[in-house]
């Protein structure tokens, strides 16, 4: 079934019409608009009558959205950061304006929705999207599906707080995180976080660009940095099979594209994994930048031939 979906960031909305193999048949970006809601609006409704043009399909083409934050299951309303949209119903707002309501999921469960579904995770039972770009966040499938969540959110697991024993160890400072809490894990692998180990560690500005490349060009102080962050990340990574124990974990996200990352991050792991546990598979996710808009096309086309399944598609 074609079908198409809509990927909403701080800076661009992305919208994706997909094939009946969920190959991209076309792609087009535009400014997120940062100050109205009434334009934000508009951007999403543009975005929707592109996609229904291109296709010939008109208001008969699914097509589902993914936006960063939490989504309520109650009420349908978006709580996230960056956009003029939280505290509202988007869905139904929008609704008023195209005619019909499309669903809405949050990107990391899109993003896990759709590397399970010919990604990276294909062929694996229970499966973690992790993203560590400028945020960090997970998504979980089981059989493929995703699964109900009291509210509406992603696995917000860049918010649980590191190990005392890395900070005291390393004399890491518990720097302060957007949600409020201190020494959340957000603050040390994501993309802001690497530069902000690099910078303590070096004692001067420096980019995560700049660590990933030095680091591979032989520089000893940021391969240091780099083992740090993959030990950070490792301890992350041990988290995420202590409470959900998933078969395979997909990384996501512009730190997924460090050179060698999953032989980075498994070598930690093994030395720290609980017992005779095993390791789950980790992957790189193989759709990248599309995995938020194409796992919120394979949930609006399973909604459409499955309307009772809607939430967990």
């Amino acid at each position: 079934m074609i079908c198409g979906g809509i990927d909403i960031g701080g800076t661009k909305i992305e919208a994706r019409l997909f094939s009946n193999d969920l190959a991209t048949v076309e792609m087009r970006r535009i400014p997120t608009p940062k100050e109205r809601l009434a334009d934000f609006i508009d951007a999403l409704a543009e975005q929707v009558r592109w996609l229904e043009q291109l296709s010939d399909e008109g208001q008969a083409l699914p097509v589902g959205m993914a936006i960063p934050g939490l989504v309520d299951v109650h009420t349908g309303r978006a709580f996230t950061s960056n956009l003029p949209a939280s505290g509202y119903d988007i869905a139904a707002i929008l609704e008023e304006r195209i005619g019909r309501r499309l669903p809405l999921m949050n990107d990391c469960q899109a993003f896990a929705l759709s590397e399970a579904n010919g990604g990276a995770g294909e062929g694996f039972k229970t499966v973690v999207g992790l993203i560590m770009g400028t945020g960090v966040g997970a998504g979980l499938t089981c059989d493929g599906r995703l699964t109900p969540r009291l509210n509406g959110s992603a696995l917000e697991i860049g918010h649980i707080g590191i190990p005392a024993h890395i900070s005291v160890a390393h004399g890491l400072p518990l720097w302060d995180c957007g949600c409020g809490k201190r020494g959340c894990f957000e603050r040390y692998v994501s993309g802001t976080g690497l530069a902000a180990l690099g910078g303590h560690k070096l004692g001067r500005p420096v980019t995560a660009e700049e660590i990933v490349a030095s680091a591979q060009a032989g520089d000893k102080q940021q391969q240091e940095v780099m083992s740090l962050w993959a030990e950070i990340a490792s301890e992350l990574l041990l988290i995420i099979q202590l409470t959900h124990d998933p078969d395979c974990i997909v990384l996501g996200g512009g730190l997924s594209s460090i050179p060698d990352v999953v032989s980075l991050l498994e070598k930690p792991f093994q030395s720290i994994k609980l017992g005779e546990m095993c390791m789950p598979a980790i992957r790189s996710a193989i759709h990248g930048d599309s995995s938020g808009a194409r796992g919120a096309a394979i949930m609006a086309s399973r909604n459409q031939s499955n309307p009772s399944g809607a939430p967990f598609s």
